[in-house]
């Protein structure tokens, strides 16, 4: 017979949602129980991983800086962005909700922790065919997402009742429990051990994430407006965000909504030292770069550039032969452009090393190229374009490449940029300038920077695939994060937050994100499901 446990609450998933649902319920003098599939070097799950962007809007930085932001803008911003299906008022309700409280959580509350943002807010997801972000809202944690982490872990293990709490390293939830219609718990495999258990608690909170790490389950919920998935994805995302939980709310008549929309990343690498199966890299891909497909033509009719839609550039790129993608540049623009999301590869922000962060942004990210130069096959490097064509040639999938018809591109590109910005009549060229009025984005965008310039080589093109990241869709959850079934009735004792939800609602993005939304909404809908079990507000 299974050994039982009893406790007040159960939260399945320690990556930030699980985290800080527990972290609020042990405030509150709640008996936890937290369950993780991973190991404890993993603790926090894709969150330390991340970069650490949030979305805020109203912010103390915003002010401070004189961008001029309200929560009714945002608002705004983010549900022309959404374009939201029929239907989708619960949706609606949760972004306004969040947006609302953005600042008084995430900046005020998540102070009380210790978690300090950078003065520089970034401005990303500007917006392309339907407007976006009007002012910037991406605040960076400085440390990365592994200090929000840290400071999260630091509370939640050194609290005076965290003799209320345990946690389980190395175990499935493979069902939930019921009874007369209530989730009355869990049944829990022990992986290390090899044995099974149960948890019967009051509250069952399900924080597992989406469903990106199953490549069979993406590609089944693949949305029709990028055509077909690619045969070549990368997954970005925790390795156990398989679903599974989603198929168990299934079983007991929970609603699970919007499988379809995703938010994958356009530029993505194998990692050069893979964790996991398809373990990819997502690149924050060039501004000054001609994005093209494996036949060598520009991507287009309206040229790809990062920071204003990335559903548009996932769209068209799976839109192309075979679904992937080349960035054509040289040294001198990758030294100043290139970067890697997360925080593995930030390693001056992670650490907190203010005087190597401002010299990597003065100096470029020499070291950071010279490295995937070295250790990555998707990086092709040559002295002249005829050898750098006949080098992509080797991992272009088949495609054959119009050598004359690329260059005759990058020339006529490079010929527009001598006649000075008064005679540009290339969208990417009027973006950059766009780009470069913003004082957080000119220190890292080009002044107009020529390809085939012989002082600024060698040539460098980047092989790019499609990664796996986000779930925007997921379970139903009303705004108190309580799962809803097909009746839109809560399913009594059974909560959903962070990317299983969805992120709310189970589909609080609709079908894009304004960016830094994804930790944020992990952290929102979290301390809706503490503050409805514990039954106040805080």
């Amino acid at each position: 017979m299974s050994k039982i446990l009893k406790t007040e609450v159960v939260v399945v998933g320690a990556g930030l949602a699980g985290v800080y649902t527990a972290l609020k319920l042990l405030e509150c003098n709640k008996n936890v129980v937290l369950i993780e599939r991973d190991g404890p070097d993993t603790f926090g799950g894709q969150a330390t991983e991340s970069f650490g962007g949030v979305f805020i809007a109203d912010s103390p930085w915003q002010r401070r800086l004189g961008i001029k932001d309200n929560p009714d803008l945002a608002y705004s911003d983010w549900c022309n962005f959404a374009e939201y299906d029929m239907g989708s008022t619960l949706q609606m309700q949760w972004a306004k909700n969040f947006v609302e409280n953005s600042s008084r959580i995430l900046f005020h509350d998540l102070g009380k922790y210790g978690v300090r943002y950078f003065p520089v807010v970034h401005w990303v997801e500007r917006g392309l065919f339907v407007p976006g972000n009007s002012v910037p809202r991406f605040h960076m944690v400085w440390g990365t997402g592994k200090a929000l982490m840290d400071s999260l872990k630091d509370a939640l293990f050194g609290h005076h009742y965290f003799s209320k709490l345990k946690f389980f390293n190395h175990c499935k939830v493979q069902s939930l429990l019921s009874s007369a219609g209530k989730i009355t718990g869990v049944e829990v495999f022990g992986e290390t051990e090899k044995i099974s258990f149960q948890v019967d608690a009051e509250h069952v909170v399900l924080a597992t994430g989406g469903i990106g790490a199953d490549l069979d389950l993406v590609r089944k919920n693949w949305h029709p407006d990028s055509n077909q998935p690619p045969e070549k994805l990368l997954i970005g995302c925790h390795r156990y965000n398989d679903g599974l939980m989603h198929k168990e709310v299934s079983k007991f008549n929970g609603q699970v909504k919007h499988l379809d929309k995703m938010w994958h990343y356009a530029a993505g690498i194998p990692h050069p030292r893979p964790r996991k199966e398809n373990h990819g890299l997502s690149l924050v891909p060039t501004k000054s770069a001609l994005w093209i497909n494996g036949l060598g033509e520009r991507i287009g009719p309206t040229p790809l550039v990062t920071a204003f839609d990335t559903r548009y550039l996932v769209s068209r790129i799976c839109h192309q032969p075979k679904g992937f993608s080349w960035q054509i540049l040289n040294q001198k623009i990758a030294y100043k452009e290139l970067a890697v999301s997360g925080a593995e590869h930030n390693p001056e922000i992670r650490d907190k090393k203010l005087l190597a962060f401002l010299f990597s942004v003065l100096s470029g990210q020499k070291k950071l190229v010279d490295e995937f130069c070295r250790e990555s096959e998707h990086f092709v490097v040559a002295n002249t374009l005829d050898e750098l064509i006949e080098k992509m040639a080797q991992i272009n999938e088949g495609l054959v490449m119009n050598s004359k018809l690329l260059e005759k591109t990058i020339r006529d590109y490079d010929d527009m940029i001598d006649r000075g910005s008064s005679y540009f009549n290339d969208d990417q060229l009027r973006r950059i300038r766009q780009l470069r009025k913003y004082r957080g984005d000119k220190m890292r965008t080009c002044n107009f920077q020529k390809i085939l310039d012989r002082k600024a080589g060698p040539l460098i093109a980047i092989k790019l695939n499609i990664l796996v990241r986000k779930s925007l869709g997921g379970v139903v959850t009303d705004l108190q994060s309580r799962v809803l079934n097909e009746d839109n009735s809560p399913i009594p004792g059974l909560y959903a937050v962070g990317e299983t939800a969805g992120f709310g609602g189970g589909g609080i993005h609709g079908k894009r994100a304004l960016e830094g939304t994804f930790l944020g909404n992990c952290i929102f809908n979290a301390h809706a499901a503490a503050e409805s079990i514990i039954g106040t507000q805080f």
